[in-house]
């Protein structure tokens, strides 16, 4: 069995997604639907069963295995870098991920966690996934240090090269409609554009960035699920390792990219950083990849433009456009 934590989330039911290409359907989802539309992203991919956090917490909690687990792919914890219940984030980044950790590695299980390049803070420090530079990094909001504690506990605890944790740089892609303000910029674009025919960005507060020239680095998701699949099938690969192209760019290409995959001119306003953001902006942010091309994983990246013109063009502009499995 294949167990995928936050199974029904963004890059979570992309996993799904990904073990269905190929040919893999003994998944059980873990996940706590609620309310949301999270449901969604399941239809029409192939899975065991579902069980709901709280349950599959109990197992861990008794150090059970009755799922004879091949592989555990947790993306199954808060994505919202601006949740402000620090105690939650404690409980349900740190703490439910340590457990996991512990019961993958006390039943010889590969475990894939997802980490995030909100571990960096503002970048000062640079975004080396190398281990020795993992313990100076000063995240810039709980979120980020929630993700910083697991990383820290697991070098500490000498198991960091028995399992994997990825700093996940900008994520876009197919799964994420349900993320309200935490959709990537691409999605939001889409629909901004369709609406009013413009794209508006921040203004830039300093000299050395132009108005829309703040820099990111923008990975396809699935390309992050390609490259999980890569790590479950070499579990001798282990440690912390960034999750990006390796390329940052502005978010004026990537509004050129939208309007270019809508076949739209590009028409762009800048408007005011709220306050509140201001002091915790991060202008710049690029993946350093060597460490994962070290480590033997040779596939490229798409592009930002190839990747949003595959997504505009083969999910956004289509009646259904979530992620579906074949045969």
């Amino acid at each position: 069995m294949y167990i995928v934590t936050g199974g029904a989330g963004f890059i979570g039911s992309a996993m799904v997604w990904k073990l269905n290409q190929m040919g893999i359907d003994d998944i059980l989802v873990v996940d706590n639907l609620s309310t949301s539309d999270k449901w969604k992203n399941l239809v029409g991919l192939r899975y065991e069963d579902y069980l709901h956090r709280d349950e599959f917490h109990k197992y861990l909690l008794r150090g059970e295995d009755p799922f004879e687990t091949e592989a555990v792919v947790h993306m199954g914890a808060c994505s919202a870098t601006t949740e402000p219940d620090a105690d939650f984030l404690m409980e349900n980044n740190y703490r439910y991920t340590q457990l996991m950790a512990r019961f993958c590695l006390n039943h010889s299980v590969r475990f894939i966690n997802a980490s995030s390049a909100a571990t960096y803070g503002n970048g000062t420090l640079g975004f080396s996934d190398a281990h020795e530079a993992t313990a100076p990094l000063s995240p810039l909001n709980m979120y980020g240090y929630s993700k910083q504690l697991f990383d820290l506990w697991a070098l500490s605890a000498g198991v960091m090269d028995r399992l994997t944790s990825l700093k996940f740089f900008n994520v876009y892609g197919p799964n994420e409609y349900h993320k309200n303000d935490m959709m990537s910029v691409i999605c939001k674009a889409y629909k901004q554009i369709n609406e009013t025919g413009k794209l508006k960005l921040f203004k830039s507060y300093r000299s050395d960035y132009p108005d829309g020239g703040q820099m990111r680095d923008f990975v396809y998701v699935k390309d992050c699920v390609d490259l999980m699949w890569w790590l479950i099938e070499h579990p001798n690969v282990g440690g912390i390792y960034n999750v990006g192209t390796g390329q940052a760019r502005q978010w004026n290409h990537l509004a050129q990219s939208v309007f270019a995959a809508m076949n739209r001119e590009v028409d762009l306003e800048y408007i005011e950083m709220p306050e509140a953001i201001r002091d915790k902006y991060q202008y710049f942010t690029q993946a350093d990849m060597q460490k994962l091309r070290d480590a033997g994983y040779t596939a490229p990246f798409t592009s930002l433009e190839d990747g949003t013109h595959d997504y505009v063009q083969n999910y956004l502009a289509q009646d259904n456009p979530y992620l579906r499995s074949r045969g």
